[in-house]
């Protein structure tokens, strides 16, 4: 996600009236008026233009603002920068939390002191980690929002567990031996961390170092067997999948394996479509060794060895009997496609297609995070890499017709999309500065 364009990234001053008036409000409406933006037919409708200047959504669609840069937390910290993965999971008596990543570097402010994390520099904890938002599940009151994790580095995407944690990547495989933050860095960087749902203050951090040092991005669990899946983002990553030795224990170890796709080495279709669009394809896994990686190298071995090239994996969900993979730079365009791997179970081999690739910038523009609706729909963040950014939510439907959903007005980009447990909230997050909004309407089933 973040990387040298990031310095673009800067909140256009003419809508900070537009925040103020949104804070007031709280929530925000789609009336009738206004001028419409055109979509395809196959979502809600056009997108009417926000009267407060943030979020374009369809007629009958509405945000409700939770959070922000700089609010006050219930620790005595403040929201920090740099909104990016997140996930909501149900806590039981009547609350819910999102469990939000800040892909803060060690030059970033943190929000104030965290009082213990992972690692140092200098001697100065790093800001990276996430935080906690305790919402009311049926009015989406905030009662409670802290610091859960510190001491990490780019803390990019995610995924939520079956047992109610969320996985946490640190998208930075960095140490002492590198300079790219300046000198002082105190341990290797480059973890998946877990963060319970039900955690009440910051947790210990602790990296999961079988399940492998790399450019994390995002990680998703199948119910069934509760093997992990796991993104890289570079432009010659693989796909990882970890076995635990222990279901739902991550910390107790397990295998580390990649995908080899049968008859093909490279789905970035970079060079000739040489992976069809929807045509099924049979995986099988290797097993990694060497997982901890201090030479950052873990992907060549795998590609050595015949795991296929993906250009750019970022944000990985799990559907209903199958998990969907975005690739933010693959295609014959270069501006994304989208994978859908079914896994065998034990029963049947692994199977993996081409399900979507975008053939131009108004149907898909670098996606990242996604998650799949209740509906079957997927709904996908996009964050372009252009001087001026024109980011939206894209929706595709089960039978690949991209639509828009909803566009940001923001210069920044749209992260962090998933429902609530109910499916009647969709909350995503604006990167920088942080924002954090609830999404509602009258939702297709």
């Amino acid at each position: 996600m973040l990387n040298s364009t990031t310095d673009r990234r800067q909140f256009l001053s003419s809508t900070g009236a537009a925040f103020a008036a949104l804070v007031a409000s709280g929530c925000v409406a789609r009336g009738g008026g206004g001028v419409v933006v055109e979509t395809s037919p196959f979502g809600y409708g056009p997108l009417v233009p926000d009267p407060s200047g943030m979020l374009d959504l369809p007629q009958g669609f509405s945000y409700r603002l939770l959070s922000s840069l700089g609010d006050p937390m219930s620790d005595g910290g403040m929201v920090p920068n740099k909104a990016d993965g997140m996930g909501c999971i149900d806590l039981g008596n009547g609350e819910i939390v999102l469990i939000r990543n800040h892909e803060l570097v060690p030059t970033d402010d943190a929000g104030g002191p965290i009082a213990h994390g992972f690692g140092t520099r200098n001697g100065e904890i790093v800001p990276g980690g996430t935080t906690n938002i305790v919402l009311d599940a049926k009015t989406l009151e905030l009662r409670r929002q802290f610091r859960s994790l510190g001491g990490t580095i780019r803390n990019c995407a995610g995924g939520v567990t079956p047992w109610g944690s969320w996985l946490t990547c640190e998208e930075a495989p960095v140490g002492p031996k590198q300079t790219q933050y300046g000198e002082g860095l105190a341990v290797n960087h480059g973890w998946t961390f877990e963060v319970p749902g039900n955690a009440a203050r910051l947790v210990d951090a602790v990296p999961l170092r079988a399940m492998g040092r790399f450019n994390h991005e995002a990680a998703c669990v199948d119910p069934v067997t509760g093997y992990v899946y796991q993104t890289e983002d570079r432009d010659d990553s693989v796909l990882y999948r970890f076995i635990p030795n222990v279901p739902a224990k991550l910390s107790e170890g397990g295998r580390l394996q990649a995908m080899i796709i049968e008859g093909l080495t490279d789905t970035r279709n970079w060079d000739g479509a040489a992976m069809s669009l929807r045509q099924s394809y049979p995986v099988s896994w290797i097993d990694l060794d060497d997982v901890e990686a201090p030479e950052d190298d873990l992907r060549f071995r795998a590609v050595a060895r015949g795991a296929a090239l993906v250009a750019r994996g970022e944000g990985i969900h799990m559907g209903a009997d199958d998990l969907f993979v975005c690739s933010t730079s693959g295609g014959a365009k270069k501006l994304g496609q989208i994978f859908r791997l079914v896994p065998g179970r034990g029963k049947r081999p692994d199977r993996v297609e081409l399900f979507f690739e975008s053939e131009s910038a108004e149907q898909f523009n670098f996606g990242d995070n996604l998650c799949v609706a209740p509906n079957g729909h997927l709904i996908v963040c996009e964050d372009q890499y252009t001087e001026v950014v024109d980011n939206h939510l894209r929706g595709i439907t089960p039978t690949g017709q991209p639509y828009d959903f909803a566009r940001l007005t923001m210069q920044t980009e749209l992260a962090g999309a998933c429902f609530s447990p109910d499916g009647k909230w969709l909350f995503v997050n604006a990167y920088a500065p942080t924002r954090t909004v609830a999404i509602t309407g009258p939702w297709a089933t």
